[in-house]
Formats: structure tokens, sequence, C-alpha cells
């Protein structure tokens, strides 16, 4: 009987602990939970305020520099900046701009490859003193349109060009834009140059790549610089014909140059004032082709330096120019000459490995200070599409096929224009 109860009590003292147990173990999961809603990192500490420096003239300030070692309360030592006895350009220092042999107080306003322009062309034309032309001269028009079967089997060849770029020269679902761009332009222009055997002139031709380019003018008050690399050049130990008669050049007097008031013309140019006034095709004077006939641009890829489509026509229009002045200035000196001898032309060729620009400049002058006068010209045949759509798989939409997997919608009218400028002068 004493012991059933000794296990009675027992039994209810055991009951009893297991609840409380339970409620705690409870608490302990419920606390649990709540310390996963809190987030997993903390808040980043804001930067700390850098303490003023006091200097109390009269006392002198004892640091821990003699001790070798950090001591509280002391101050921090400040020691003298420490000179090598030899050149190190790894940390290396310029010294300030106005220290330097170059530095001029007249700013100069410089266009390199990476510019973008705010107006685009009108910007570039009012820069240059250059009236503007829609559309490719006559005469290279005429010349495209002869070109339909200028190569043998010559629609097949360019379809094949472009799907070596867009299909056979990747692994990828998707190829690299800058990839097949730059496939693209190589494998048309390989495929021009199987007309060399056809003309002596086309063997008279280079290709160069990565040269640096220099060309100095003045615009009103204002001094202008067009430098940098600027893609890959044709050179030619040919000069190209001039595109238009003298009674042309002649007429452009009465051009009245647009303006974009109240836009600085000077806008999104890069303003310095160390440099130096110079003039460089970018080749050594004893060069065997020194004349520069297409210049072919790619559009870039890097979204920070990515052009707009008038922004990387302006860009073709005033390399093309630099190219013409600095040849100018080579032939006739750097004093301004409101009329040339013998006209400079240079064109110059854009893709984006789709759409195609066409631009030809001709050099009618060097005297650019003012409005007045005779002009340059230039000719622009902008957005021209060689293909529409190049897919790897087709495009589905409502289980339609709206673009087919492969090349469709070739245009010939495209490379015909290529083919022109490259054969203009040798045709």
């Amino acid at each position: 009987m004493a012991g059933s109860k000794i296990f009675l009590r027992q039994a209810r003292c055991l009951k009893m602990a297991s609840s409380l147990y339970s409620q705690r173990g409870c608490l302990l999961q419920a606390r649990r939970h709540l310390a996963l809603t809190c987030p997993s990192a903390a808040k980043i500490a804001p930067p700390r305020r850098p303490r003023e420096k006091v200097e109390i003239p009269g006392l002198e300030v004892i640091t821990y520099g003699e001790r070798m070692h950090y001591v509280p309360g002391l101050a921090k030592p400040v020691y003298p900046p420490w000179e090598k006895d030899y050149k190190d350009p790894g940390y290396y220092k310029s010294p300030p701009a106005q220290e330097m042999a170059l530095y001029k107080q007249k700013p100069c306003y410089v266009f390199n490859q990476r510019t973008s322009m705010l107006e685009g062309v009108r910007q570039a034309a009012w820069l240059t003193k250059t009236q503007v032309n829609s559309g490719l001269p006559p005469h290279l028009l005429t010349l495209a349109e002869s070109l339909e079967s200028r190569v043998e089997d010559q629609s097949e060849r360019v379809q094949n060009a472009i799907k070596h770029a867009r299909f056979w020269d990747t692994t990828e679902s998707r190829p690299d834009k800058e990839k097949y761009s730059k496939t693209l332009l190589l494998n048309l222009l390989h495929l021009c140059a199987t007309l060399q055997s056809s003309s002596s002139a086309q063997r008279r031709r280079i290709l160069a790549e990565n040269y640096s380019l220099a060309a100095t003018w003045r615009r009103g008050e204002d001094l202008f610089q067009v430098r940098g690399q600027n893609g890959l050049l044709q050179c030619s130990m040919d000069a190209l014909p001039q595109v238009c008669e003298e009674k042309d050049i002649s007429a452009t007097v009465d051009h009245v140059l647009e303006t974009f008031y109240p836009v600085s013309p000077t806008i999104d140019l890069q303003k310095v004032n160390v440099y130096k006034e110079m003039n460089c095709t970018g080749f050594r004077d004893d060069y065997l082709y020194p004349h520069a006939h297409t210049l072919y641009f790619l559009e870039s890829t890097d979204p920070q330096w990515k052009l707009k489509p008038d922004q990387f026509r302006a860009k073709m229009f005033m390399f093309a120019f630099g190219n013409a002045l600095a040849r100018a200035h080579k032939l006739y000196g750097t004093e301004p000459q409101s009329l040339l001898q013998r006209p400079i032309t240079v064109q110059a060729v854009g893709s984006n490995g789709r759409i195609f620009q066409f631009l030809v400049f001709q050099l009618n002058t060097t005297d650019l200070d003012q409005d007045e006068g005779i002009k340059n010209q230039m000719w622009l045949d902008a957005d021209v599409e060689l293909y529409d759509f190049a897919k790897v798989r087709p495009l589905v939409k409502k289980k339609q096929v709206k673009v087919p997997a492969g090349l469709s919608g070739y245009k010939a009218e495209a490379f015909r224009k290529f083919l022109a400028l490259y054969l203009h002068g040798a045709a």
C-alpha cells in the first residue's frame, strides 16, 4: 500500500516536470524561430569622420614614434614622404598641370575614339565647316549598280560570309556581337580582295590597324584636335580622285552652316590644357602607302563606351576629316589654304554586323576659322541593312514561326555599295 502511494507521488511529480519542460521547450523553439527572422548581415557602419588636427603654436606634439609601438594617449607620428634614389614607375606622381612643360593657358578641345557628341553629325559638320549631303555621290551609285555580278557567284558567297560570321564561327547559341561583326567585315574585305587580279591599282593598297592619328585646327577663337586610334585603315599608294568638280566646290560658298544654339559647339569634347599642337598621319614620311583610302569602323559593345547611331556616324565623320586634314598639312603646310590645289578624299564604312553606314568626305579647304568661304563636303548613306535576321533557332510566338532559323532577308544592295567604295579609284 505504501509502495503504491510512493509510485503515484513520483508519477505526479514526473507529470508536472514534463509539462514544465514542454512549456520551456516551446519558448526556446519560439525564440529560435524569432532568431531566424533577423537579418543575416549587420548594417554597414557609417564611415568615421577624420579627427581634426589641432596645432597649438608653442606646444610640441608628443608622439609614440620613438617607442616604435602604439601607446594610448600619444599622438600618431607623421613622417616625411620617402624619396627613392631611383625612378619607380609604380609610384610615380605627376607634377601639377601648371608645372608641366606642355601646359598652356588656352585650352584645346579634343575629339577621341570614345567621344559621344550631343548633336552628332550636325555638331561635326559645324566643327569641320562641312556641307552634308544625303546619299552617296552619283558616280559611286552608278558604279554600285554595275557591280551586281562583279564577283563570281556574288550573292551566294556574300550570304556564306554572313553565315560564317553568325553561325559557323562559334559554338555558342548566341554569338558575341563584337566577334561576329569583326568576322563579317574581314570576310567581306577578303571577298573584295579576290578582284585584285583584275586591276593593278588594287594591289597598291594595304590594311593598317592600331595607328595613332593627330590633327589640329582652329575654329573661331577655339583650338581643336582629333587624335587617337580609329579602327582599320586601308592605305594606298595612289590618292582617291576628287568627287566634285570645281564648279560644285565653288557653289559651297552659298551654303549656310547649321547651328544648334544655345548648345555650345564644344559640348562633350575633352577640354585639356596640357597638349602639343601636332599633325601626324600615324606613319613615317617615307611610308610607301601614304594616302588614306577607306576607314572601317565597328560599333563598340562595351556598354560604358557604346555610341548611339548618330554619335557613331559623327565619329566616322571626324576621323575621316582628321585623316584628310593631317594629309593636307603634310602636303601644303599648316598655313590655312582657302582652296586646296587638289582636294583630298577619304571614305569611311561603319558596321554593327548587320547595318552599314557609308561616308565619303572631301576636304576642299583648311581655312576653317570663319563660316564664310568655301566649305568641305561630305556624303552620308546611313542605315543600310545587309540582311534582316540571322537566327540560330526560329522565333516562335503563339505556336507560329515568325522568323525561321538561318539567314533571312538578304539585301544585295548593301554589299554593292560596300564593293563600290572598295573599288573607288581602281575600277
